[in-house]
């Protein structure tokens, strides 16, 4: 019952005229729920006397998910403090001569949230596929789903980072961030589909 007020209460701050939680904190918690897939995976995995060959790699399966959902758990939370350093700068009267360089210290703050988020989100993504080569085969369908939320979660991290870098006027912050931002998309939406159809055609 507390899971769900905490879900529902969240829910309805995201739905509210409110600007935070809002996409970043989204994709966090999208983030999260794939994780939480694949520790159920494992879960429902270790224990099971057909796959007592691969109970060492499902219990690091477990300790990597497990910390890779408290890490997004907590960039939900970081993602709306980060926008809300961003609004206080610009909140800032206008002829404050530190007015410009807070808002663009912010606004690099607030692009390092949704970049450390798409990081977790990838290494999501490679757990599944582990999940869905090595897990109990009664629950794939749940690796599937896990991926697929890991990988809108990794997409939505990518319009926010875009987002806060179209109003940063640092161009080597820029490049660099944008070069990382690149290297974590690349081949990201094949080995998603890859996965999937290997889930369907297994169920």
């Amino acid at each position: 019952m507390y899971q769900q007020q905490s879900l529902q209460n969240f829910l309805e701050r995201l739905a509210s005229g409110d600007p935070t939680p809002g996409g970043g904190s989204a994709a966090a918690v999208m983030g999260a729920m794939g994780a939480a897939l694949v520790s159920m995976v494992a879960n429902l995995t270790i224990g099971k006397p057909r796959y007592r060959q691969v109970e060492a790699d499902m219990r690091r399966l477990l300790a990597r998910a497990d910390a890779l959902r408290a890490q997004l758990s907590d960039a939900m939370e970081a993602d709306v403090e980060a926008f809300n350093r961003v609004m206080a700068a610009y909140r800032l009267p206008k002829d404050d001569p530190e007015r410009s360089e807070a808002i663009q210290t912010a606004l690099k703050q607030a692009t390092e949230v949704p970049l450390h988020c798409a990081r977790l989100c990838v290494a999501v993504i490679e757990l599944c596929r582990e999940a869905a080569d090595k897990g109990n085969s009664n629950v794939l369908s749940d690796v599937g789903v896990g991926v697929l939320a890991a990988h809108a979660a990794l997409k939505s991290c990518a319009i926010n980072v875009t987002v806060n870098l179209n109003a940063i006027r640092d161009p080597g912050f820029i490049a660099a961030k944008r070069a990382e931002l690149e290297g974590l998309l690349a081949g990201r939406d094949e080995e998603v589909a890859s996965l999937y159809d290997q889930v369907l055609a297994r169920l």
